[in-house]
C-alpha cells in the first residue's frame, strides 16, 4: 500500500510539473510558471526513487500504470473530460501489468529471470 501511495504522490509532482510547463507553453501564461513546475518535478523524481524496489528500470515501469491512470484521472478532475469505459479498461489492463512488474516473485537480482 505503501508503494502506491508513493506512486500516486509521484504522479501529482510530474502533473503538477509538466502542466506548468503546458500552461506556460500551450495556454500562454507567464514563463514564471516553470518555476514552481520544476520544484514539483524535482518532487517526482525524488518520490520515485522512494519505491521499494532494487532496480530503477523495474519502478519506473510499474509507475508507468499509475501514470496512466493518473492521467485519465486529470483529463476528468483538470480538463473536465470523463474517461469512457476503452479508457477504464486500458488503465486496469496497465495496473494489473504494473503489479506483476513490481509485485511478482523474483530471483535475486542478476540471476536470471
Amino acid at each position: 500500500m505503501w508503494t502506491f501511495a508513493m506512486y500516486l504522490v509521484a504522479a501529482v509532482g510530474e502533473f503538477g510539473g509538466c502542466f506548468a510547463f503546458w500552461a506556460w507553453l500551450r495556454l500562454g501564461k507567464h514563463p514564471l510558471w516553470i518555476v514552481p513546475g520544476m520544484f514539483s518535478l524535482a518532487l517526482f523524481a525524488w518520490v520515485l526513487t522512494r519505491v521499494d524496489t532494487d532496480l530503477a528500470g523495474r519502478a519506473y515501469a510499474a509507475y508507468g500504470g499509475i501514470y496512466i491512470l493518473s492521467s485519465l484521472l486529470w483529463m476528468w478532475l483538470v480538463e473536465g473530460s470523463r474517461p469512457d469505459r476503452w479508457d477504464a479498461l486500458g488503465a486496469l489492463v496497465c495496473l494489473v501489468g504494473a503489479s506483476i512488474i513490481l509485485f511478482g516473485p523474483r530471483v535475486a537480482c542478476g540471476e536470471g529471470s
